[in-house]
């Protein structure tokens, strides 16, 4: 009897090992077979301002296109990902980003110290003044000259920020913003506004189109420079655009790409 019942003890215990055995390991062997997430998504979204020619704006078909829209296609291409763009409200960019409705702004999107704090860059592939624009005919000829004027901007764009450090700011009759600079230049034309103060490339893009209608100072508000934004712990995703935008410098692809826009390359 004894040694019956020892027996038993033995094979019990051997069997409350054995499924003891089995709970340890189960959980490691689930864990070794859940495959690893992505570094980078088979798509990313890119959000924009789709009335900011020449960097994204619609055709005369209502399709997408723009200086920006092509070297983004092309890091794509060459990221092996799908890519959509998303107009979205540029003054919420950052909202629109850090609320993952959008993965990346790739639409002149200017590096500032107070953006780097939510958002990552890029490296910068672009530089950028803010410009003045006048009516032709207009009498103002320098940036002091804008006292006891009206002036038009875009919310939410750099150049809000830029103008608003400078002291002449002060001496507007009104700082107007507007939802794009297309409208703001509509009311510098029809005498709703004394000057507009946009982006150079855009200025240039508008008033090299219609060059009896406006007028650029010598005066502008400032240098800047423009990069690709991600969220800042997306470092996976922006550390692969960074990678491509390198490799179109370096092989020509974005000075080909200015080039077809802008007429020269423009790329930094």
């Amino acid at each position: 009897m004894k040694l019956s019942s020892l027996l038993m003890l033995s094979l019990t215990a051997g069997a409350l090992l054995a499924g003891c055995g089995k709970n340890e390991t189960a959980p490691a062997a689930q864990s070794a077979a859940a495959p690893a997430a992505p570094a980078v998504p088979a798509k990313i979204v890119i959000g924009l301002d789709d009335n900011f020619p020449p960097m994204g704006f619609r055709n005369e078909k209502n399709e997408l296109v723009g200086f920006d829209i092509d070297l983004a296609k092309e890091a794509a291409r060459r990221l092996g990902i799908e890519v959509e763009f998303k107009p979205i409200d540029w003054s919420a960019k950052e909202a629109e980003l850090n609320g993952k409705r959008v993965d990346a702004l790739w639409n002149g999107l200017t590096i500032t110290e107070e953006r780097r704090k939510n958002i990552g860059f890029t490296s910068a592939y672009m530089e950028n003044h803010q410009i003045i624009v006048v009516p032709a005919a207009s009498t103002i000829k320098t940036k002091a000259e804008l006292a006891g004027k009206v002036i038009g901007i875009q919310d939410g764009s750099s150049a809000v920020d830029a103008v608003q450090k400078d002291p002449v700011a002060a001496s507007f009759k009104e700082l107007k913003k507007f939802g794009d600079n297309v409208t703001a230049l509509m009311d510098l034309t029809t005498g709703r506004l004394d000057a507009v103060v946009l982006d150079e490339v855009v200025g240039r893009y508008y008033t090299a189109k219609k060059p009896n209608d406006y007028a650029v100072l010598d005066d502008h508000f400032g240098t800047e420079e423009y990069g690709v934004g991600t969220r800042k712990d997306d470092t996976a995703l922006l550390a692969k655009l960074q990678q491509a935008m390198d490799e179109m410098k370096a092989d020509g692809s974005a000075a080909r790409i200015s080039t077809d826009w802008f007429g020269k390359n423009i790329i930094k």
